[in-house]
């Protein structure tokens, strides 16, 4: 994977991170069993000491969930802002050892809304993206454990009825990845159309094209 040399000296960053997400995801799951235990043997024990230590121990589990999700966000979005800092570093010193043949052929704004843009969507990959992608996948993975522990019956149907769920987001997931990439492309044409405008703007106001740049743009 090319980008994991990029993300290799944040490893201990990336690490926490991932504790961080494990005792959220363990919190998320928690609360449920929590809460039973404040319904069963809170209320339904009629015994106030049992009643507060129940509620106690949920409030623990928020803290915890609390204090780790911030530790997971801020590490994460950080360790985003990082790793594509060194990936423009990188792209913009590759850029500048081109062969002149190469600017010849690409023009200046598509070259730097992909050094800015696409990195940018990089950016929120690896600083959210990803994170809630673990996130979820583990938390999917504990509640079906739990489900089956809990009525296997019931989870037996869960698992039918999730490939009718699953489905249409995989056929919907390939269109949105088609244009997304296409939005991509069009941000780019455009970012090189309004650079060499702008660039070349006393050109532009000199043959009065003012406006058929600024629907060409549009």
């Amino acid at each position: 994977m090319k980008l994991g040399r990029f993300l290799w000296p944040y490893w201990r960053r990336i690490a926490v991170a991932l504790l961080a997400l494990l005792v959220t995801s363990a919190c998320v799951l928690a609360l449920g069993r929590g809460l039973e235990h404040v319904v069963d043997r809170g209320f339904g024990s009629g015994d106030p000491r049992l009643h507060d230590q129940a509620l106690a121990a949920m409030i623990a589990v928020v803290v915890v969930f609390a204090a780790a999700t911030w530790g997971r966000f801020y590490l994460m979005m950080s360790t985003g802002e990082r790793v594509v800092t060194d990936l423009r570093r990188a792209v913009f010193d590759h850029i500048l050892g081109l062969e002149p043949a190469f600017f010849e052929r690409t023009r200046t704004g598509e070259v730097i809304s992909r050094l800015t843009n696409d990195a940018t969507l990089l950016q929120q990959v690896i600083g959210f993206g990803l994170s809630m992608f673990v996130r979820n996948a583990l938390m999917m993975t504990g509640a079906a454990v739990m489900l089956f522990v809990t009525s296997w019956k019931l989870a037996l149907l869960v698992l039918v009825g999730a490939p009718a769920t699953l489905l249409p987001i995989l056929l919907l997931g390939r269109r949105v990845r088609r244009l997304s990439r296409e939005s991509q492309d069009r941000v780019a044409d455009v970012s090189a159309y309004v650079d060499e405008a702008l660039h070349e703007i006393r050109t532009v106001q000199a043959y009065a094209n003012v406006r058929r740049s600024a629907s060409s743009c549009a």
